[in-house]
């Protein structure tokens, strides 16, 4: 089993601003923050033509369904690595270190008339008897939803 997610963000900006935000711990840093996240640990490095961004985040597990909080516990630990080959697509793999499941996909920036729409496709998939498509939905909407957050952030970010 496995759930897909789609989401495209769009910001009032050049594919080049857009990706220098991706590529700005302080942007990465300040997502974290306003996603309410207990913990979190960004790296980003540029590694030749590319970027690599590594962000680390705990998440409190509250609000929950507790057949789902009985699986993960009172914290959530996040890890989300980005490979940025080019400025317009990067792969993305974002896991739950010890439990069984991930999301993987791909991010893609494409500009049109001085607006960058940034999509996120990624392919959600948890490997648990009975209740793995359940805690795939749960995880795809707590995805979106960071998503929303993050898309949120870079608006506010990039008007300033």
């Amino acid at each position: 089993m496995s759930k897909q997610l789609r989401q495209d963000l769009t910001y009032d900006a050049s594919l080049a601003a857009v990706a220098a935000m991706l590529a700005d711990p302080a942007f990465r840093e300040e997502v974290c923050e306003r996603q309410k996240v207990l913990r979190h640990d960004v790296r980003i490095e540029t590694t030749g033509a590319g970027v690599e961004v590594r962000i680390e985040q705990v998440q409190d597990a509250a609000g929950i369904p507790s057949f789902a909080k009985k699986l993960i516990g009172d914290e959530i630990t996040i890890v989300q690595e980005e490979h940025w080959a080019s400025p317009e697509a990067g792969d993305i793999t974002v896991t739950i270190p010890g439990k069984p499941g991930d999301m993987r996909g791909t991010a893609t920036l494409a500009e049109s008339g001085g607006v960058t729409t940034e999509t996120v496709d990624l392919t959600v998939k948890v490997s648990i008897p009975l209740v793995g498509g359940k805690v795939e939905g749960l995880v795809a909407d707590m995805l979106r939803k960071a998503l929303l957050v993050e898309n949120k952030v870079g608006r506010d970010y990039l008007s300033r």
